[in-house]
């Protein structure tokens, strides 16, 4: 069955994201691994957005938050061109190691901010050497996404947006809420108890 997005199509400087953008965020948290999403003491992108996305609760409504701040970061990153390569404006020297790549403008570099994404990336794609990471950053859309959130989960400081707080206006409640109904549609998340409803 199709979705039919509004909140999603939300605006991110000045463009609204392709409705497959969107289909592949859903298609992927149906799937995604919940220790990507669970609760943690470190201050990571789920500190980061409290304030515009919070409370978090379910697992479900965490999972929705994920995607809406992908959703903006990629628009704010590449206009959701999943082929993106390094931008004109970069000033730092280039080098394979520091090239961003994809919607998400990630870097091979960011493998050596944690082990378990390096360890990620080779149990993916076989090999962890920074033309094959930024190949599948462009071509493997779930690698992709899944690559990013769990990026997100290490560290805001890789993406500039984020850390420079100017995605954080864009971010939209609504579209949370959207991303939640088709990610809940599963049914694999109790529903509330009555008269309690979930934030």
């Amino acid at each position: 069955m199709a979705r039919h997005y509004v909140a999603c199509l939300s605006q991110v400087r000045g463009s609204s994201p392709p409705v497959s953008f969107l289909d592949e965020l859903v298609d992927w948290a149906l799937l995604a691994p919940e220790a990507i999403f669970a609760p943690n003491a470190a201050s990571d992108i789920y500190s980061s957005v409290a304030p515009q996305l919070g409370p978090f609760g379910l697992p479900v409504h965490r999972k929705a938050v994920m995607l809406e701040v992908l959703r903006v970061l990629a628009g704010h990153e590449s206009m959701w061109n999943w082929i993106q390569g390094v931008h004109t404006t970069k000033t730092a020297a280039k080098t394979s190691h520091n090239e961003e790549a994809g919607a998400f403008q990630i870097s091979a570099d960011s493998m050596d901010l944690d082990r378990s994404l390096k360890d990620f990336v080779r149990a993916t794609l076989g090999n962890t050497d920074d033309a094959t990471f930024i190949a599948r950053m462009k071509s493997n859309h779930k690698f992709a996404i899944e690559y990013a959130a769990r990026l997100l989960r290490v560290t805001i400081m890789h993406h500039g947006p984020i850390k420079r707080r100017s995605i954080h206006p864009a971010l939209k409640k609504t579209a949370v809420t959207e991303f939640r109904g088709y990610l809940e549609n599963i049914g694999d998340f109790p529903a509330p108890p009555r008269g309690i409803r979930y934030a």
